[in-house]
């Protein structure tokens, strides 16, 4: 079974050796200072490139930024010196490697003025509220990113962006809400990269495994790798689970406001809800209407039994209006 599926995912007329597999993924073998000033000097760029792309709300930057990202190298190295039983020091130079980006992010921020929304930022709301989609994602990266390391005929360039896809952008965003006087914000991109981290080692070791890349010293018992397998999963399910459950709470919220703020327009003629977002605990609800609006208590009073009291409410006017409601009372 286990060589018919190392067949499937690799060829052995296909497959690099471990001798060649380490030479990739460990930036301490061959010539080091090589490496180092390398691996050094592409993450810099790429993340000042990173965070010029997230602070214009620009994919294709954050995206050209990832092409040169090299933080796929010590995160798959940290996989393969989990199988190996060896120690390669990839965990310092992902550690490292997290702080500088933040950072890069940090200073990013002095270029976004106080008074912007962060949440606006598509680059930035995407990346503070992560989830179990997040997981699933950050798991197939890197069953594909490890099989396209293992294969002689598959470039692994692709995969590898899409590793640092998946950690690079969330570090910026910690660093720029950070700089912006937001830590829950960054809190979620710095939970969604430690996820992403956590999903990406667990897939590379699963591939390395199967593909036999064992060290002399590979020989752990059942029990150890059960439990190690165990707890990485409660750290990385465990708040992903609550963040999901979160955003699905939201998600029924802003279906419940849109329906109560449809029913406060009904008397006004042409008056209709284009959309409705939450934005930290706010409820931001952008209306069009050709005339006036009707009494914004109606609106709170609507409200009251549908999402917590306290929430603030704000109006959003196709005519460039923010009405600020006040907050649902009891």
């Amino acid at each position: 079974m286990l060589t018919r599926m190392r067949e499937l995912l690799v060829p052995a007329a296909q497959r690099r050796t471990l001798e060649e597999l380490t030479a990739e993924l460990d930036l301490r073998s061959g010539d080091r200072p090589s490496n180092y000033s390398a691996y050094w000097t592409m993450l810099v760029l790429s993340a000042v490139i990173a965070a010029a792309g997230v602070i214009s709300d620009s994919t294709a930057t954050v995206i050209g930024a990832m092409i040169i990202a090299p933080l796929a190298t010590p995160i798959m190295g940290m996989a393969l010196g989990l199988v190996k039983r060896h120690r390669t020091g990839a965990g310092w130079f992902v550690l490292g490697g997290a702080a500088a980006v933040v950072a890069v992010g940090l200073v990013a921020s002095l270029a976004v003025p106080r008074s912007y929304d962060l949440l606006s930022n598509s680059q930035i709301s995407g990346r503070t509220s992560p989830g179990l989609a997040d997981l699933i994602a950050a798991m197939a990266t890197g069953l594909a990113g490890a099989v396209a390391l293992a294969r002689r005929n598959v470039a692994a360039v692709l995969p590898g962006v899409a590793i640092a896809i998946s950690l690079e952008p969330p570090l910026v965003v910690a660093g720029v809400c950070l700089g912006d006087g937001a830590p829950g914000l960054a809190l979620g991109a710095l939970v969604l990269f430690l996820s992403n981290v956590l999903a990406l080692v667990l897939a590379g070791t699963f591939i390395f495994a199967a593909l036999g890349y064992l060290g002399a010293k590979a020989e752990p018992t059942r029990i150890r790798t059960a439990l190690v397998l165990s707890a990485v999963a409660l750290v990385v399910i465990v708040p992903l689970g609550v963040s999901t459950a979160a955003n699905y709470l939201f998600a029924a919220w802003r279906t419940q406001v849109k329906h109560a703020a449809t029913a406060w327009l009904a008397a006004t003629p042409g008056a209709i809800v284009t959309n409705v977002q939450t934005r930290s605990k706010t409820f931001h609800i952008s209306v069009r209407t050709p005339n006036g609006l009707p009494p914004v208590p109606d609106l709170l009073s609507r409200l009251h039994g549908i999402i917590p009291d306290g929430s603030p409410v704000v109006v959003d006017t196709t005519q460039g209006r923010t009405i600020n409601a006040g907050t649902v009372k009891p």
